[in-house]
Formats: structure tokens, C-alpha cells, sequence
């Protein structure tokens, strides 16, 4: 991949090792101590936690953790667990969440943080059928995940008390995903916007991750896409709750937050 005006060895790795998940958590360190958010968070090793790379010439220069929902939930459930609960009540939801996310600021490139992004969906989807992806955010990047994946703000923000700041959460419907993926990925004359989208892998490419993860768990079975009607419908009832009890709380509890 072409990075700084060079062509560079890139890749995208799913991580196993001790080695790679401690230069992960350093980074994610590094970037979050920078913006206030404390310098001792861990990366968690377990059967619901996935945690991806993006690296060049054998550097770690991206990272972030898909978690899959559990008997352990997730971890914004710590302050939106009832906003959470209300997309786990939707019949056929599965829901997981987007965490630890940093990307170094000196490799500036939206082709691999779109190549990041992009395979942890097609993992999320194919291995875990994710159907909902959730994300903790501070309130001042909330515009960027907008911006850039089309993430919607749900519900009003909060106090993380652990780390004295306000958190917004926000979520993305997997379908929406493939949508736009469908019809913008590989067009580069959109790429004057925000989205990443444009920026995405080729079909011919997100194919042959498909043949890739289908080689190492022949056990993996795709779901569809595709919202069901039930599940259309129910869903824009979830919406406009959100919407309404955001619209609300904001006038309640502004002047709290």
C-alpha cells in the first residue's frame, strides 16, 4: 500500500500473541493518556474479545477490539447498559461493541484504517453475526464516527466516572454497513468526503477474506445481511424511542451533564 508518497508492506492481523497484544495496549496508551483518558487500560484476552492490527513494516501503528456480547455484557453496559438492553431486546439482534481503538497520527491513511475497519466487520459478521455494532465515544469525536462510518449518536451523554469524562454512545446497524459498502467501496471519485467507504476493499478483495475465514473455521455460517421486515419495523420503533427519550433528557439533564 502506498503511504507517505512509498509503497509500503502493510497488513491487517488478527492478534494471538503475548508480544503484539502488549505493543497494542501501548499504543492505545500512548494515544489515550494524550487526550486525558488515562495511560492504564488494558486490552482483554478472552473468548469475546477479538482485538486487530494494522501495522507497517512489521509495526503496530492501529489497533482495535471487537467484543461480542455475553453473559458478561459489554463494556458500556458500565453507563448504557438500558440503552444497550433496548437493542437486545430486538428479536435476531445480535450486538457487539467497537472498544480500544487508536491509530497512530504519524500514518496518515484512510485506505488501511478503512482496511481495519473493514475486516473487522466481515469478521464481526461471518464468524459472531453481529447484526449491531456499538461504540463508546468522547463527545468531541462523535462527528468523526458519523462522519466517517455513519454511526448514529443514541441516547444523551454520560459521566465515566473512572476516567472523569463524558462518554457518548453511539451505534451502527451491520446492514447499513453492507449498504454502503455496496455502493461506495472502490469509488475514489467520493473520496473528497469524510467517509471511509470509498476507501474500503475491493469485492474481488472482501472475497477472498471471505475464503480466508472459511479455510480457518469451516464452522463459520453467513447470515444474511438483510433486515427482515418484523425486524425493519421494530427497529425504527427502537429509533424514534431513542430519538424521543434523547430529545427529552437533553432538556431534563443538560444543564447535569
Amino acid at each position: 500500500m502506498e503511504i507517505g508518497g512509498e509503497k509500503r508492506a502493510v497488513s491487517i492481523r488478527l492478534l494471538e500473541s503475548g508480544e503484539r497484544i502488549r505493543a497494542a495496549c501501548d499504543l492505545i496508551n500512548n494515544r489515550y493518556a494524550w487526550r486525558g483518558y488515562g495511560s492504564d487500560h488494558r486490552i482483554p484476552v478472552d473468548a469475546y474479545h477479538m482485538t486487530f492490527t494494522a501495522e507497517v513494516d512489521g509495526k503496530i501503528i492501529g489497533t482495535i477490539t471487537l467484543a461480542v456480547d455475553s453473559a458478561h455484557g459489554l463494556a458500556a453496559d458500565t453507563i448504557f447498559k438500558d440503552e444497550i438492553d433496548g437493542l437486545r431486546a430486538l428479536p435476531g439482534r445480535e450486538v457487539c461493541e467497537l472498544t480500544r481503538f487508536a491509530f497512530d497520527p504519524g500514518v496518515r491513511s484512510r485506505e488501511l484504517m478503512a482496511a481495519l475497519f473493514h475486516i473487522v466487520f466481515v469478521y464481526g459478521h461471518r464468524t459472531h453475526g453481529c447484526t449491531d455494532l456499538v461504540i463508546e465515544v468522547s463527545p468531541r469525536h462523535a462527528r468523526f464516527y458519523e462522519a466517517m462510518l455513519g454511526f448514529r449518536r443514541v441516547g444523551v451523554v454520560k459521566m465515566k466516572e473512572e476516567v472523569a469524562t463524558r462518554a457518548q454512545l453511539m451505534w451502527l446497524e451491520v446492514a447499513t454497513i453492507r449498504e454502503r459498502i455496496d455502493q461506495l467501496a472502490g469509488r475514489r471519485d467520493h473520496a473528497g468526503s469524510r467517509s471511509l467507504y470509498p476507501f474500503f476493499l475491493s469485492p474481488d478483495e472482501e472475497s477472498g477474506i471471505y475464503r480466508r475465514l472459511s479455510r480457518a473455521a469451516p464452522e463459520i455460517i453467513a447470515r444474511p445481511w438483510e433486515t427482515s421486515a418484523r425486524q425493519e419495523m421494530e427497529l425504527t420503533d427502537f429509533i424514534e424511542m431513542l430519538s424521543t427519550t434523547s430529545a427529552s433528557a437533553r432538556l431534563a439533564g443538560s444543564r447535569t451533564i
